[in-house]
């Protein structure tokens, strides 16, 4: 049997050992999402339930299965990869987000008779999912029971909940103590008419605290939870993970410190408070335990989501600092691969990929990547959050495009950029294409906008000139970015969908239009972007955006015919500010690659 057969025969024992336990619990469906105890997008390998069931590992999507069926929702960036991964499986693929494609909800409520019992564990499922889907399926006469949570009896080599040692994040890097932050945040409380908060969200967490950890892969956080009232500030984490330096530094700051699990007794205790909730970043079994006799304030956007959003002078003079030392990393590896593929050396996607990593741990300051590098060539990259293995790596030959999306997590800063280079001959469509996402790339670069503006209001900017090719992209146009945290960071963003989060000075956020054509190519250009003053007129304040990534655009793919005066003139000034930035840190033969790739 080969490893496609065993995968295949793995999920159907999977599925038949589950549905046992549905019959055992008088259920007819249970749902698996993604997320873990601390609502996070990236989750450490205890909580990969859903990944576990399905084989998909693609970082987002829902598995529901009843008695007879099962299904996986995700979204565009996965439909490839969750097609590859679920044939055969039992386990059908739902498009999410496309008309014809409905709901898992909407689904269940076609599948399952009234009187019916849907499972679901509340301790993973975000509080606000929860109370919409059991609201939504009431309707319907279909019941939700948020206990059931089997997994630890048919997954019989779950990984452990991590209990890798956390470390501060010294304050030259964060610009302010843990004790600084959490007395600013006690006065949102105050402005709210609040008594206290819970955080589960672990980005949250280490940022209010200075901490930072190793728990779950690209992300530098550690598994904790956090009460926090003007009286007391307690921290639920495991001792293991303590060290004596980040025992002292806490007391210091005023923090009690407590055992991970014990935060449900502290919760049964709590009497006639006030405890702000944000409803999607908390668990339901929490939000369940806090509300039996305290009162729920609740709000969309948890002040210390927008606290760490905005970021200080010294978080972002640490981003320019790590954008520099990525810039270098990143010619080092277009030297290395240009070299390799005159000399007609074997590069494939796997070896790029991990060349690159290499060149990124020779920079000072460097923990780790800050996500898995999608290294995709030609119809590879058109898969959007391709995931090279073994068994998908494909040698690059001299011919076609390279899309490179990758980023490192340094103690000064985060980075994500996308390049898509030009290993060889390339098609005029390609460079069409390629141009179009330049100037749209190049028009939200230089968009100024009044104070008050949404990133949906600016997301056209990157898409009008592909929308006039009759050409789209799915996912999101920028996200903001974590300082020494996760690369993708709340609450702001720039996409079609409607956020209210207006973007503000010291927001971080990419810009990383992209063109997909299955099966034969894909292009992508991602920059980081800052948000910062621009100027004040009678009709109010203005914010712009400075680029902060400095890596060189790819020349072989662009058209100049297609750009006007004022973008090339923008190209040629992007290209001598990276060439002066990054050319002291280079020699040789490297620094004169910056030259010719800068020209």
């Amino acid at each position: 049997m080969g490893n496609m057969g065993r995968i295949i025969c793995e999920t159907q024992h999977k599925l038949s050992l589950l549905r046992d336990e549905m019959r055992k619990a008088n259920l007819e469906a249970c749902i698996i999402p993604t997320t873990d105890a601390h609502i996070g997008e990236y989750t450490p390998d205890h909580w990969k339930t859903r990944q576990w069931i399905s084989g998909f590992t693609g970082s987002a999507g829902t598995v529901v299965v009843t008695l007879d069926k099962a299904g996986l929702w995700t979204d565009s960036r996965y439909f490839l990869q969750a097609d590859e991964q679920l044939k055969n499986t039992g386990i059908d693929l739902f498009k999410a987000g496309l008309p014809e494609t409905p709901s898992f909800e909407t689904w269940l409520q076609n599948e399952l008779p009234s009187g019916a019992t849907v499972g679901i564990e509340a301790a993973v499922y975000a509080a606000s999912d929860a109370i919409r889907l059991t609201d939504n399926l009431k309707k319907h006469g279909i019941t939700v029971n948020s206990d059931f949570a089997p997994y630890d009896r048919i997954w019989t080599d779950r990984p452990a909940i991590p209990t890798n040692k956390a470390f501060v994040l010294p304050e030259k890097y964060t610009g302010e103590s843990a004790s600084s932050k959490i007395a600013r945040l006690v006065q949102e409380l105050k402005k709210a008419d609040s008594d206290a908060t819970i955080l589960v969200s672990l980005d949250m967490i280490a940022w209010l605290f200075n901490l930072r950890g190793n728990d779950i892969s690209y992300n530098p956080v550690a598994v904790a939870f956090a009460y926090i009232s003007e009286h007391e500030t307690r921290l639920f984490i495991h001792p293991d993970k303590l060290t004596p330096e980040v025992s002292d530094y806490l007391h210091r700051e005023g923090v009690v410190l407590d055992c991970y699990d014990a935060i449900d007794d502290f919760l049964r205790k709590s009497d006639k408070q006030r405890i702000l909730i944000t409803p999607d970043k908390i668990n339901y079994h929490l939000y369940q335990l806090a509300s039996k006799n305290c009162q729920i304030v609740e709000v969309a956007v948890h002040p210390v989501d927008t606290m760490k959003a905005l970021k200080n002078e010294t978080e972002i003079a640490g981003f320019r600092q790590a954008m520099l030392r990525d810039g270098v990393a990143l010619v080092k590896f277009l030297y290395w691969l240009h070299k390799q593929l005159a000399n007609n050396q074997r590069v494939t996607e796997l070896s790029a990929s991990q060349r690159l990593k290499q060149f990124r741990s020779e920079q000072a300051l460097f923990i780790s990547e800050s996500f898995e590098t999608i290294s995709g060539y030609n119809e590879h990259g058109a898969i959007v959050h391709y995931a090279v293995t073994p068994e998908s790596d494909v040698e690059i030959k001299p011919k076609g495009v390279l899309l490179l999306d990758s980023g490192g997590q340094y103690l000064d800063g985060t980075t994500d950029i996308t390049r898509t280079i030009a290993v060889g001959e390339v098609s005029d469509e390609m460079r069409r294409d390629y141009t179009m996402l330049l100037k749209g790339n190049i028009a939200l670069s230089q968009a100024i906008f009044p104070k008050g503006t949404i990133g949906m209001q600016l997301d056209i900017l990157a898409r009008q000139f592909i929308w006039a090719d009759g050409i789209n992209y799915l996912h999101g146009t920028g996200h903001g970015v974590g300082h020494c945290l996760n690369v993708h960071e709340g609450p702001h963003s720039i996409r079609m969908n409607y956020n209210p989060v207006q973007m503000q000075v010291g927001m971080t956020c990419s810009n990383e239009p992209g063109v997909y054509k299955a099966g034969r190519y894909g292009l992508r250009i991602e920059n980081i972007l800052l948000t910062q003053p621009c100027k004040t007129t009678e009709f109010g304040e203005f914010l712009c955006f400075d680029v902060l990534t400095l890596c060189p655009l790819e020349n072989k793919l662009i058209d100049d015919s297609l750009l006007t005066a004022a973008e090339k003139a923008w190209v040629e000034a992007y290209h001598l500010r990276v060439r002066e930035a990054l050319s002291p840190c280079l020699a040789g033969e490297e620094k004169e690659y910056l030259k010719q790739l800068t020209r």
